[in-house]
């Protein structure tokens, strides 16, 4: 379906040049002298680059045909990533390369959002944070609180955060996934 330039708003999943690209950003611009444009800023869903893209005014462009499906994350077997869909039951196995960076914050039982582009997933959208054990943490150094410092903690996933130096090991924190930095201690 063929969307025009007056439809345009965050969020829309558009196909340009044969790949899925979502539109994070967008302005109408209507110059004193010609016709008025569109400047966007669209994300490729599927390398993840960001490109700014002009449009006519009016101007139709298709619109992506995007699947988004809950799933369940099960088990790593290996070299791919087990997830199920949560209204069908249905295992799928994902390669390492589609998951991407998710992959560090993802434990078992966490549900996601998989985007689908002509049934084949090319994108996995985390929650925006996350419970995890600190699995393995140095201990601070007694009397250096003197200002912010951090230290690396490893996390029962596998991501390395940095944290105050308070935190030990066996402590739940609660990690922003977007940006992967410590949020707060959990009780």
């Amino acid at each position: 379906m063929a969307v025009d330039t007056s439809q345009f708003r965050n969020g829309l999943k558009i196909e340009l040049d044969g790949d899925p690209f979502v539109i994070t950003y967008f302005q109408h611009v209507k110059p004193g002298k010609g016709g008025a444009f569109v400047r966007t800023k669209v994300k490729n869903l599927l390398n993840g680059k960001v490109l700014d893209r002009t449009f006519r005014s009016g101007e139709k462009v298709e619109e992506a045909d995007v699947e988004e499906r809950t799933m369940q994350y099960l088990y790593n077997d290996g070299g791919d990533l087990v997830f199920m869909d949560t209204t069908t039951y249905d295992q799928l196995p994902f390669s390492a390369d589609v998951v991407g960076d998710a992959q560090k914050f993802l434990k078992e039982n966490t549900e996601v959002d998989v985007l689908f582009w002509r049934s084949k997933p090319v994108n996995i959208e985390l929650p925006a944070f996350i419970e995890a054990v600190v699995s393995q943490c140095d201990p601070g150094i007694k009397g250096d609180t003197a200002s912010n410092t951090t230290k690396p903690a490893t996390l029962e996933t596998g991501a390395v955060v940095q944290v105050p130096l308070f935190i030990k090991e066996g402590e739940t924190l609660r990690v922003d996934t977007r940006t992967g930095e410590y949020v707060e201690r959990v009780s």
